[in-house]
Parts: structure tokens; sequence; C-alpha cells
């Protein structure tokens, strides 16, 4: 029986990574920044490059990538994690398979001493913020404009950060009277 494996890509793994990415690209062109078009014309130095600045995650059914997340830092602090970048085969939609690729990503960034892993979700997405709820991310103040291919916001749309903490808050006072 075949089963879905779900691993970190090493960096001498980025023809792999190009082609998921690209196979995410082509798929769901709305869910990502970046153009398949664009994408797809850089060389393999780029590629290369991009493997040294994030953790890449890949999904696999047999021999077939069918999904991937990336963990990378927020905002450069070495303590702060974030997941990006997520995206399943439609052939394995609806069976875990992304809550598996966010529950390696959440494991990698604990083991890198990350304190608190933020994910970035459309705000009126329902199902996205239930996704992400579900792991025990929560959502915070912070908003930014969902941002498209062409650079430009997208108008009246924002994504909210989420955030999971990956360990014990030491100013946080216990409750004295537990239940």
């Amino acid at each position: 029986m075949t089963y879905i494996k779900v691993r970190l890509l090493v960096e001498d793994e980025w023809q792999l990574y190009r082609d998921v990415r690209l196979a995410a690209l082509r798929d769901a062109p709305e869910a990502f920044i970046a153009r398949f078009e664009d994408e797809a014309s850089y060389d393999d130095d780029f590629w290369r490059d991009r493997m040294s600045h994030a953790t890449r995650i890949v999904a696999e059914y047999g021999n077939e990538p069918v999904g991937l997340v990336c963990l990378g830092l927020h905002n450069e602090d070495p303590q702060t994690g974030e997941v990006f970048g997520l995206w399943t085969a439609p052939s394995v939609r609806g069976q875990n398979v992304a809550r598996d690729l966010v529950a390696v990503a959440r494991q990698k960034a604990a083991e890198d001493d990350h304190r608190l892993l933020y994910f970035w979700v459309v705000s009126d997405n329902a199902s996205a913020v239930g996704f992400a709820g579900g792991f025990g991310f929560r959502p915070t103040s912070e908003r930014r404009p969902v941002r498209v291919a062409d650079g430009e916001a997208e108008k009246d749309a924002d994504e909210v950060a989420m955030v999971l903490p990956l360990s014990a808050d030491p100013t946080r006072t216990p409750n004295p009277y537990p239940e």
C-alpha cells in the first residue's frame, strides 16, 4: 500500500522543489504572489539559491510530489518562523496532506528554537482561517493587503497574521485557582 510521506528537502533537491513550485503556480495561480510564466523562466542558479533561504517541505505519494510548504523567518527574526507557499495537488485534497505538511513545518520550527510561528491567511477565507485555527494558530491584529502577481494590492481584501506559540510564554502568570 502506498502512503503519503512528508519530508524536508535538502539543498541539492532544488530541481524537485522547482518542479513542485511550478506545478503549484500552474494549478492555483490565484493563491500565490508569483506568476508561473516568470518563475518558469528562472535559471538553475535562481532555484539553487532559493533553496538556501527557507526550509522546503514536500509531500510525496509514492514517487510523485503532491504537496509543498515552506518555512522561513518572519521579518528576519531568528526566533519567529513563518509558514508560506502551502499547496496540495488536486488529487490529494481532502486527505489531510496540507495538515501533515504544516505539522512537519511546525515541528521543524520548534526544533529550530522558534518561539512563534506565523501563518498569513486571507481574512475572509473561512476555511483557511479554520484550517490554521485547527493547529492552534490564533488571529492577531496584524493585517496586510492581499498581494497579487503584478505587485498591486487587491482592493478590499486583506490577510490576517495568525500566530502559534511554540514555547511557553515566560511572562504569562499561571492561574492561581485551577479548576
